[in-house]
C-alpha cells in the first residue's frame, strides 16, 4: 500500500495520545475558542498518527520511494490496488491536509527556504484538500465530510491553536523559560 503503513504505531489509549489529546482540547477551547471535541480529537491524534517520522512521510511513488514535496502527492502516490479513485483522491487529500496542518502549525521555521517561504503554499493547499476530502467523503468515511470542512475552513486556527501547544511544550520542558 502506497500510505507506507497507515496503521498509526502508537495505540489508541497509550498516555502519549491523550496527553495529545487534552493539550490540544486545553489551548482549543481555552486559547483559540473553538469547542468542537470531535475536531480537537482528531488533531490530537493527528499528533498521536505523527510521532514516528515514518508516519509523517508515509506516502510512497509507485517506484516506492517516500514523497515529500505536496505538489507530487496527489499526481504520484500509489495507494492500495483495490481502492476505487474517489477513495484514492479522498485519502491523499486529506493526508495532504493533515500534512499540511502538521508543518504549518508545529514547524512553520521549516517552511522557510533561502529564497522565500513556502508557508504560504502549505496554508492554502491544506485548506484546499481539505475542502477536497470533504467533498469526496461519504457516509462510510472516517472522519466524516463535515469534519475535514471544518478543518479546511478553520485552517488557520487549527494551525495557530498547534503553535500554541508547541510552545506549551516548550514551557514544560525543564530548564526552559
Amino acid at each position: 500500500m502506497g500510505f507506507g503503513g497507515m496503521v498509526s504505531k502508537i495505540p489508541p489509549n497509550h498516555p502519549l495520545r491523550k496527553l495529545f489529546r487534552g493539550m490540544v482540547e486545553q489551548v482549543f477551547f481555552t486559547e483559540i475558542g473553538i469547542c468542537d471535541t470531535r475536531l480537537t480529537d482528531y488533531i490530537g491524534e493527528l499528533l498521536g498518527d505523527f510521532v514516528h517520522t515514518d508516519q509523517i512521510y508515509r506516502l510512497r511513488g509507485v517506484t516506492g520511494q517516500t514523497i515529500r514535496d505536496i505538489s507530487r502527492m496527489e499526481a504520484e502516490a500509489r495507494l492500495a490496488d483495490q481502492l476505487g479513485e474517489t477513495q484514492r483522491r479522498q485519502l491523499i487529500n486529506r493526508y495532504i491536509g493533515d500534512f499540511t496542518l502538521f508543518w504549518v502549525g508545529l514547524y512553520p521555521e521549516s517552511l522557510r527556504v533561502r529564497r522565500g517561504s513556502r508557508l504560504h503554499e502549505y496554508l492554502e493547499q491544506g485548506k484546499r484538500s481539505y475542502g477536497i476530502a470533504s467533498e469526496l467523503a461519504d457516509d462510510e468515511t472516517h472522519p466524516p465530510g463535515e469534519l475535514l470542512n471544518r478543518l479546511s475552513a478553520e485552517f488557520e486556527c487549527c494551525a495557530h491553536g498547534l503553535h500554541l501547544v508547541r510552545e506549551g511544550w516548550r514551557r514544560a520542558q525543564p530548564g526552559r523559560n
